[in-house]
């Protein structure tokens, strides 16, 4: 290919990203407060996190089917799952900031963060008031018997706490178990695909990735099982209950030119107005349908003779 057509292209692509930032930054400044309220939340889940790490006191690991069932991954191979978390992360982030590259655009991406931000703040909310309601001893290995790791001396001073020693902190906590925090980002990512993607094959895979996820979780015994299947059924629970509250995200593929979703008052207004519209055409149609009689070259309407014939300049 010529350096030509890959300049134009770059400009071409330049100036999609550039009007695309233009309209999303509109919307940002209208709608940045639950966004904002979503990533403050994230902190808090994580102080959460960090706060039952002091409450937590290691001992035998229950008994469990899936540790039955699935071989233990050993240590050396815990990454595994970790990893495939961060390629669905970030295949997921990507996905949602495709409409500043790609022509086909479906939805706005500030509007699908919110969505996203909510459904992850409402089962982060139910997950900080299990976990603190039972404290289960841990089945990571640095959360067992013996392990430094797992209890955390009281804390010298309100920083300690505050800061929760990101990222040693999150990545070696204990205590925070039922339910899976893995899991809840892995479903809400892959339910919010399977509304708003357009490729079939990927959203079956994508399902068949989060039951892998869920067996790797297991067998790297970062969790018991009961913490990955409550995450399957209230992650699916808050987002069906959720996704009829929120106001709903046009189609930008209908070729729609609002930049804003459209709320159930919206809906029923614009029902209104399109109901009104149609009672006036009717009658204009009603109307135009009287009766019409020719006499003598000329057209009768209700008693009245009115000349058809024109004059051509």
């Amino acid at each position: 290919m010529s350096p030509f057509y890959l300049a134009r292209g770059a400009s071409k692509v330049l100036r999609r990203i550039t009007a695309e930032t233009s309209v999303e930054l509109k919307i940002l400044s209208e709608k940045w407060q639950l966004l904002l309220a979503g990533i403050v939340f994230q902190y808090i889940h994580g102080l959460a996190a960090r706060g039952v790490h002091y409450l937590h006191r290691p001992g035998p690991i229950l008994q469990d089917v899936g540790f039955m069932i699935l071989p233990e991954l050993g240590k050396e191979r815990g990454y595994i799952s970790e990893t495939l978390f961060t390629f669905i992360f970030i295949s997921f982030a990507l996905w949602t900031f495709h409409p500043f590259i790609l022509q086909t655009k479906r939805f706005y991406t500030v509007l699908i963060w919110r969505r996203v931000l909510a459904f992850l703040c409402a089962s982060q909310f139910l997950r900080i008031v299990t976990f603190y309601s039972t404290q289960l001893p841990g089945p990571n290995y640095h959360c067992r018997e013996g392990s430094p790791l797992a209890r955390l001396p009281p804390p010298k001073n309100a920083a300690e706490v505050f800061l929760i020693n990101f990222p040693r902190g999150v990545i070696y906590g204990c205590g925070d178990l039922i339910f899976s925090s893995h899991m809840i980002f892995t479903l809400v990512f892959i339910i919010t695909y399977q509304k708003y993607g357009s490729i079939r094959f990927i959203k079956g895979l994508a399902w068949c990735v989060a039951v892998a996820q869920s067996l790797l979780i297991v067998a790297s015994r970062k969790h018991y099982s009961v913490d990955v299947v409550v995450a399957w059924y209230t992650v699916n629970l808050v987002v069906f209950f959720l996704d009829k509250k929120l106001a709903e995200l046009l189609d930008r593929s209908a070729g729609s030119s609002s930049v804003l979703p459209t709320s159930v008052k919206d809906k029923d207004n614009k029902l209104k107005e399109e109901n009104t519209r149609l009672l006036s055409l009717n009658s204009v149609e009603a109307a135009d349908r009287r009766p019409w009689t020719q006499m003598n070259g000329k057209h009768l309407e209700n008693g009245n003779h009115l000349d058809t014939e024109t004059t051509i300049a």
